[in-house]
This record gives structure tokens, C-alpha cells and sequence, in this order.
């Protein structure tokens, strides 16, 4: 074992006793003391790895001559207690380098040997330099955001309705103003921009946007594709706005003319007054949804666009039904289907025509329309005032 390119990949104690020059005693106190690297275990037996040893030894090795003028360790009382140890190497290209730090110990012969034992280190680490990792290429906007629907939006089975909204915000707002940029140069500045681009938009909708695009670099930086993001996002203030909804006496003439126009039109609106119930929950409503004895109704689903998902916040309520609704679901009792709500042609409601049924039947009433919501704001109202 006179060359180490002769050394075999695992060694025996004995071979490593007779390469260290000690004896085998010695070599297994070091390993019970874990002073020597590259141990192996196969069963009862202890083998070593030649390589980790070879670079032990070249780590704990004393520096030569030339090293030992090219390096110098200074130890001096720290401002605020402690040791300071100023390090200082001259490669042989006599370029300087140089740290300060102070050391993690408490005495100053302890300092001394932290200081040369990072001397070396550092010393190995700048005439053995690491080659250069290949940077990997980061994707612009555009080449990210498929990847984002995918992974982020359809593979937690968000809402149909979620998806298409993402969608919409990354093909007309999101791609015209940063889809050429990589997702690493996106900056504070370029968030800045596209509030700018959005200024005839509501505080809302800016703030919808905004939370797309931050969800999008988060995720690029959870999934490595960057390290960080390069930019901060802040939202808007949105200003309180007041509800709009019916009164009583309004909603007292949009019941008449709806009972009047439709008995579809009557249901919709006690539907949404009367029990609270959203468009899309009113299109998905099915009559085992609905128990007339206890006048009770579990909201379960939502639809939207022929898509039937769970109601918003993912999460089921049951809806306690007055007696003029309850009586309104049996008497409108038929046998087309499960759902409840149906157009003349055989098919289900859709939210269209929800939206045309409630118009229709306001403005018959003399009242104004705001879509289904108003009424729903006037449940809450009503539910409030008792």
C-alpha cells in the first residue's frame, strides 16, 4: 500500500492500522469516538472507504511551506466580548482573500484552533473550486401558466367556475402585460405597471388579478422552478360599498307579479328571498334535496355552465323553508326529472335563465334588478330584522 492508487475501495482495520501507521486497537477507538470517516458495517464486520479517508487525511493534513507563508490566522478580543479571527491566504496567483469572523467559542486557544482548522478549509475550498453548475432555464409567464392550471388549479379539483376564472386572468389581463417575461424577472416594479394597466378596473377586480398572479409565483418557487419570488404584491384597500336589496314592499310586489308571470318565476324568487339559495344552487336543486315535512332544505351543489360542483366555501347548509315556499315546491311537484327547476323544452334550468325569469318578473313588479343577489341580500336583510 505504498501508492494510494493501489488502495482497494473498502479497507480492513488492519489495512487502514498499517496506512495510518498505528495499530488496530487504535483505529477501532477512533471509530468508537467517530474520529475516522467512511465507515462501513456488513454485519459483524467494520470496512472503511478509501476515498473519504484519503480526503480526511488531506483536510487534517499540516500546510507545507509554501502554504504555511501563504496563510496566516490572527486572533483579537471581539468589540463586544469573544474572539475575532482575522484569516488571511495569498493563492499562487497572489490574489488576497480574507474573513473575519468571530469565533463560536469561549477561549482563546479554542479560537486559535477554530480559526486554522476553517483556515484549511477555506484553503482547499479556493485551490480546489467546485465546477459551475448548469443554471436551468426559467420559463416565461406564458410557458408556466398551462403548467399552473394543471398542477395547481385542476389537480386540487378546484371549481369549475375557479378554473375558467384563471384562465380569463391569465389570457386577458396577466399574458398581454408580463407573459414574455421569466417568472424570476418579474419585479416589484412590473406588479407596479400592471396595476397602472388596470386602473379603469374596480379595486376588486385588480385585487383578483393580483392574487392570481401571486398564487402562480409561489407556486413556481414551491416547485423549484425559481428560488424566489422577485417581486412583492400588494393588494389594493377595497372601499365598504352598500348592499343593495329590496325592501319589504318591493319584495311584496316581485312576489305577486312572479306568482302572476310563471310558477317558475314565483319558485326563483322564494327560492332565493325566502331561503337565501345563489343561481347556480337554485339550477342544481333536486327534489331529494328537499324534506317538506321538516320544511328543510340541504344546499349541497352548485351549478355552473352544465357543471355540477359543492356550493361556495365547499361546504354543505341546511336552509330552513317559510310555509308559502314549502307550499309553492308542492304544488310545482313533478316527474320530468331530479331536479327541480326545468325549462319548457325538457332541459334544466340554466343561470341565463334565471337571470331572464327574475328580470322579467321585476320589471313587471315596477322594481328594480341587480341579478338574483339582490334577492339574497334581502333574505339576509329579513333574517336579520327577524
Amino acid at each position: 500500500m505504498s501508492s494510494t492508487a493501489n488502495l482497494p475501495i473498502l479497507m480492513t482495520a488492519d489495512e487502514v492500522a498499517t496506512f495510518l501507521r498505528t495499530t488496530r486497537i487504535a483505529v477501532y477507538a477512533m471509530v468508537s469516538r467517530a474520529q475516522v470517516p467512511g465507515v462501513t458495517r456488513i454485519g459483524r464486520r467494520i470496512l472503511f472507504r478509501s476515498e473519504d479517508l484519503l480526503h480526511w487525511l488531506d483536510q487534517n493534513r499540516a500546510p507545507s511551506p509554501k502554504e504555511e507563508a501563504a496563510m496566516s490566522v490572527t486572533i483579537r478580543p471581539y468589540r463586544r466580548g469573544g474572539w475575532e479571527v482575522d484569516i488571511r491566504i495569498t493563492l499562487p496567483d497572489d490574489s488576497e482573500h480574507r474573513q473575519r469572523r468571530k469565533a463560536p467559542v469561549s477561549s482563546k486557544s479554542a479560537a486559535q484552533r477554530w480559526g486554522e482548522d476553517r483556515e484549511r478549509n477555506w484553503y482547499h475550498d479556493l485551490t480546489h473550486p467546485q465546477p459551475a453548475t448548469e443554471q436551468k432555464e426559467v420559463p416565461t409567464l406564458n410557458e408556466f401558466a398551462p403548467r399552473f392550471l394543471d398542477g395547481h388549479a385542476r389537480a386540487n379539483r378546484q371549481k369549475p367556475s375557479g378554473i375558467a376564472a384563471k384562465e380569463m386572468i391569465l389570457r386577458v389581463h396577466l399574458a398581454p402585460a408580463l407573459g414574455q417575461k421569466r417568472l424570476d424577472a418579474i419585479t416589484s416594479e412590473d406588479v407596479q405597471r400592471l396595476k397602472v394597466r388596470l386602473a379603469e378596473k374596480a379595486a376588486k377586480t385588480v385585487n383578483n388579478i393580483l392574487t392570481v398572479l401571486n398564487t402562480l409565483l409561489k407556486k413556481a418557487v414551491e416547485w423549484d422552478v425559481i428560488s424566489r419570488m422577485a417581486c412583492s404584491i400588494r393588494l389594493l384597500a377595497v372601499a365598504k360599498m352598500a348592499t343593495r336589496f329590496y325592501d319589504f314592499e318591493e319584495y311584496a310586489l316581485l312576489v305577486v307579479a312572479a306568482k302572476a308571470m310563471d310558477e317558475r318565476a314565483y319558485l326563483l324568487v322564494l327560492l332565493s328571498g325566502d331561503a337565501g339559495l345563489r343561481s347556480g344552487e337554485m339550477v342544481a336543486l333536486e327534489w331529494g334535496d328537499i324534506d317538506l315535512t321538516k320544511r328543510q332544505i340541504c344546499v349541497q351543489r352548485s351549478a355552473w355552465k352544465g357543471h355540477v360542483a359543492s356550493p361556495k366555501g365547499g361546504r354543505l347548509r341546511y336552509v330552513p323553508m317559510t310555509i308559502r315556499l314549502a307550499a309553492a315546491l308542492r304544488a310545482c311537484r313533478h316527474l320530468r326529472g331530479a331536479r327541480v327547476l326545468y325549462q319548457d323544452s325538457g332541459k334544466p334550468l340554466t343561470e341565463k335563465a334565471v337571470q331572464s325569469l327574475l328580470l322579467r318578473a321585476a320589471r313587471r313588479a315596477g322594481v328594480s334588478n341587480n341579478g338574483p343577489h339582490m334577492l339574497r341580500h334581502y333574505s339576509a336583510s329579513r333574517t336579520i330584522t327577524g
